[in-house]
């Protein structure tokens, strides 16, 4: 199975910024072949990336979106939308989505619907904050947010999803109290998460569901955690906003 590495830009980088990063990455790349490589730069460098990226190996995603196709929802944008503007994935439940704009499960369900509906890849986002993992809630968080996510999801969909396990306790964000996961903490939340879809589907589809690893990953730790049996990959932030950094971490999914 091909790892799957993601860069999550968040609110960072104008257009012009976005453009000169492809440019200088393409070439650091060009003979990468055993990765499937994503970018998610913010919305407004969507429509210039579509461009930048075509003919090329890079697939193109986007950090959020509605559930609905249409409507009267201010500052919104829609999965017609990033179908049409060359998009193939989407994150969706990111973490800070989570905390900073209070998404719950069940509106990341009709998201996740709603982008299987019209032909996107979703990125699912779970994993449990510090608070529940000092109190031993992981499991029972990040099953409740696979049943909840998940809900309603046919059998023959859930292969075009993609399960990033974001341990928030270990995503530093300036906090001295995030503590980064050691590979065998982050190999650990894979395989269980495999175990409870299994549980919810059956055994062909929990060992190929492609779960990804979204705990701070960086050149210095990206060969260890992707070398782990149960972490087919990265959902990568701020070491995907620098060329080489990203590209670091690409070859170490070889």
């Amino acid at each position: 199975m091909k790892k799957l590495v993601a860069a999550n830009w968040k609110m960072n980088k104008t257009i012009e910024e976005a453009i000169s990063f492809v440019k200088e990455f393409k070439k650091i790349i060009k003979n990468e072949k055993n990765a499937e490589i994503i970018i998610c730069p913010p919305f407004t460098a969507l429509a210039a990336l579509s461009k930048e990226l075509k003919n090329s190996k890079i697939n193109l995603g986007a950090q959020n979106m509605h559930f609905e196709d249409a409507g009267a929802f201010t500052g919104e944008i829609s999965p017609l939308m990033l179908k049409d503007i060359g998009c193939k994935y989407v994150i969706l439940g990111h973490s800070e989505r989570r905390e900073i704009f209070n998404e719950n499960d069940f509106l990341v369900n009709k998201k996740i619907i709603a982008a299987l509906k019209h032909g996107l890849k979703p990125i699912l986002c779970i994993g449990e904050n510090l608070e529940q993992k000092n109190q031993g809630k992981t499991k029972e968080v990040i099953e409740q947010q696979l049943k909840n996510c998940l809900k309603n999801i046919d059998k023959n969909e859930i292969s075009k999803i993609t399960i990033a396990y974001e341990p928030v306790w270990a995503i530093s964000r300036g906090n001295p109290n995030h503590k980064a996961a050691t590979k065998e903490d982050a190999e650990k939340g894979h395989k269980f998460i495999r175990g409870v879809v299994e549980k919810m589907f059956d055994k062909s589809i929990s060992k190929n569901i492609k779960i990804i690893y979204g705990g701070s990953m960086k050149p210095e730790n990206a060969k260890e955690l992707l070398s782990m049996p149960n972490i087919d990959g990265g959902l990568v932030g701020n070491a995907s906003l620098n060329a080489k950094s990203f590209a670091e971490i690409i070859s170490c999914a070889n």
